[in-house]
């Protein structure tokens, strides 16, 4: 209970240094601190005051403006300049009330002045509420901190964007993505990161939020490329969020996704390939196929297959087993594929030891010349066949179909002419190139792209 009636639940741990020259003064204020539940420290000259503060960093300090030697604005201007001291409040108490003394005692930063004789009740309450509002300040500190601490340890990167696209602030993981050292990012602008139609997008977003938020849909996660500082390209997921504050804001969160993606289309190659020799599977043949086929009918240029079986390869296998098969099959493969040397061109293992090549833009007598020269090259490998009955080396049947696609055709009609040309091939006495010329003739490209 305290003078007045009035209890009060006093912050039992608070610390508080009373500064004053004068015995009675300390003696009842440190009196009255101690009833509140306060731990007390006296100092009765500023430059011991000062020492105390940086010892025992108390929660307030009450302080005598009026003092031998170093005198209270003084004592406060020095406490506020030293960094251990600078952050703890300080209550002015002093006989010295007129209006230029009071906003002196503020304008060296104290938080409260507070005028002799002392009403005890009085100084209690300013105490107590500037002891409340202490606490209230370190909470917010801390929140402060602790979300620092969070947003700077975060391995997703974050951008605060303004409205107008700029960017207000990034965490150290965006500016370690994007090649930034810490601060530079702030006042670029979306177009400085993305495609400027993505980033007119968001700009769009940003003004149907400011002008209804109710009605302007979250922009989600989308797929965008950003540029790096070096001019190089990151393939992240961006996830934009509306921040309600004072002003509109939109919290941005990067989050990288190069490896997923690199991981993504070396699937896709993988998919695209023959495991055993490495080279373009048929699901790959196919599609290349289609779409040579379409460009030959827009331009009506000649379009050939080549399609080979190894010879006896059964036989082969049944010889020195499916693991010197898997190696004949791989050595043969590079040997065909060696002749794919266009962006046209196209080699594949389409099945067991068969093998296809795709020459776009090649008639006839280029295809047969070319389909001799992979039969040639695969004889030279020398690869022993000690059963064949053809040759003592692996040799290949081959058959070569030519055509000059139109819309009344399709890719099966080129297969099979080019599969009955490898058949006679093979009942002619295997290990040579067989052609077979499709029905229809070579067309302009003008009459190609009408009838297409």
């Amino acid at each position: 209970m305290i003078p007045g009636g009035t209890s009060y639940s006093p912050r039992r741990d608070a610390a508080i240094l009373i500064v004053d020259d004068a015995p009675a003064s300390l003696s009842v204020l440190r009196k009255m601190m101690v009833e509140q539940g306060y731990h007390t420290y006296i100092a009765t000259s500023g430059e011991r005051a000062v020492q105390i503060a940086k010892r025992v960093h108390p929660d307030l300090i009450l302080l005598d403006v009026v003092m031998p030697g170093m005198g209270g604005l003084e004592t406060c201007r020095q406490l506020k300049a030293n960094p251990l001291t600078q952050r703890i409040p300080i209550i002015f108490i002093s006989a010295r009330t007129e209006t230029e003394d009071v906003v002196a005692g503020f304008d060296t930063g104290a938080v409260d002045y507070i005028g002799k004789p002392l009403r005890m009740a009085e100084v209690c309450a300013r105490v107590r509420a500037q002891l409340q509002m202490r606490i209230d300040t370190e909470t917010q500190q801390e929140q402060a901190d602790r979300l620092r601490t969070i947003v700077n340890s975060m391995a997703e990167g974050l951008l605060v964007i303004e409205p107008d696209g700029r960017v207000q602030f990034t965490n150290p993981a965006c500016d370690h993505y994007l090649g930034y050292r810490e601060g530079e990012l702030a006042g670029r602008t979306l177009f400085d990161l993305l495609n400027p139609l993505v980033a007119q997008e968001y700009l769009d977003y940003f003004a149907r939020y400011a002008a209804d938020p109710e009605t302007a849909h979250s922009h989600g996660t989308r797929e965008v490329i950003i540029r790096h500082k070096l001019g190089t390209s990151v393939c992240m997921d961006l996830t934009l969020t509306p921040m309600y504050s004072r002003q509109p804001l939109f919290i941005g969160l990067l989050h990288d996704i190069t490896h997923h993606k690199m991981s993504e289309d070396a699937l896709q190659r993988a998919a695209m390939v023959d495991p055993l020799t490495k080279i373009p599977n048929r699901r790959h043949f196919d599609t290349f196929l289609e779409k040579e086929w379409q460009r030959a009918m827009r331009s009506g240029a000649p379009l050939s297959l080549v399609v080979l079986d190894v010879d006896h390869f059964k036989l082969y296998n049944d010889t020195l087993g499916h693991a010197a098969g898997d190696i004949c099959l791989q050595q043969v493969a590079q040997a065909i594929n060696a002749h794919a040397l266009r962006a046209t061109d196209l080699a594949a293992r389409y099945g067991g030891e068969e093998f296809v090549l795709l020459f776009a833009e090649t008639d006839a007598d280029s295809a047969h010349a070319l389909a001799e020269s992979i039969r040639t090259h695969v004889e030279a490998l020398q690869l022993p066949h000690p059963r064949s009955i053809t040759s003592a080396w692996i040799t290949v049947s081959v058959g070569v179909a030519t055509i000059y696609p139109h819309h009344m055709d399709n890719t099966e009609s080129l297969f099979i002419a080019a599969d009955q040309a490898m058949y006679e091939a093979k009942e002619n006495g295997r290990n040579q190139v067989r052609a077979t010329k499709t029905s229809n003739a070579p067309i302009d490209a003008l009459t190609a792209m009408a009838s297409h």
